[in-house]
């Protein structure tokens, strides 16, 4: 799940893509380079998440549904400081972000971690689908891992390298409110849509790696999709219309688990 950035965004310089290494690869070999608008800064996205975080949080807490579940709450946060713990392995600079959890009642099967560290737990992907702790931290783990790889910031940096289109390419590189309008269009767009199958693959690995370093079981990540799938077959979970889901999903979760398994057995 993604968190809805409606945002009021400078216009971001265009001054071409530069390759980045956000992560290093771990035991799972995450590897891929990644090309980031060099006009467009890791604090920046961090920023503009942060605000729409704080935004979503205001509107539960008014709504009188905001950490009203105070045991879950704990359970979340606890397996978070056990998961964030170690995602300096992948990026140390994740030692200084500011990690925040919370949780919110509503029916919905949804989670996120937003850029920067904010993670956003809805208590129906808990309860509906009974999770365990190692469930729980393979999904927390994968939106981690979107974060750590900066997932968002690659897409918005994709819709302005892909045009969007011929109106937003001559929207950015005209003068005003077009280009403002644009900008505004690029961030929406790179911040809502799904992620590529690739990214997606990227977070299932390094959030069976981070939980198994934290002592999560690699194998819950292979049962959370079964409880995910089983779900799917009415209407498609919010997390899973977010989260696109190949046939072959499950069966490179199940590969992968060996490559962790000493990791789990470590720490568990």
């Amino acid at each position: 799940m993604r968190l809805r950035f409606l945002l009021c965004v400078p216009v971001i310089a265009l001054a071409g893509c530069q390759s980045v290494q956000t992560t290093q690869g771990g035991n799972v070999g995450v590897d891929r380079t990644q090309y980031m608008m060099s006009g467009l800064s890791s604090e920046e996205v961090n920023q503009m998440a942060a605000k729409s975080y704080d935004e979503t949080l205001a509107e539960a807490k008014k709504a009188g549904v905001l950490n009203t579940n105070a045991a879950t709450v704990r359970r979340l946060r606890k397996i978070a400081d056990d998961l964030t713990a170690q995602a300096t392995y992948f990026r140390p600079d994740a030692a200084q972000w500011d990690w925040e959890v919370n949780l919110i009642k509503d029916d919905q099967l949804n989670a996120s971690c937003a850029p920067g560290g904010k993670i956003l737990f809805y208590s129906g992907i808990i309860d509906k689908l009974n999770l365990t702790d190692d469930e729980i931290a393979q999904i927390m783990g994968h939106e981690i891992a979107h974060a750590l790889r900066e997932h968002g910031r690659e897409a918005i940096s994709r819709a302005y390298a892909t045009q969007m289109g011929t109106q937003l390419a001559g929207a950015l590189l005209g003068l005003g409110a077009g280009s403002q309008q644009a900008a505004e269009m690029a961030v929406q767009y790179g911040l809502t849509l799904p992620n590529s199958r690739s990214n997606e693959s990227e977070a299932d690995l390094i959030g069976l790696e981070l939980a198994a370093r934290a002592g999560y079981n690699p194998d819950a990540a292979v049962t959370l999709w079964q409880k995910m799938s089983s779900a799917s077959q009415g209407e498609p979970p919010a997390f899973m219309s977010t989260h696109p889901s190949s046939s072959g999903r499950i069966e490179a979760l199940r590969a992968a688990a060996p490559r962790v398994e000493a990791l789990y057995q470590a720490n568990k």
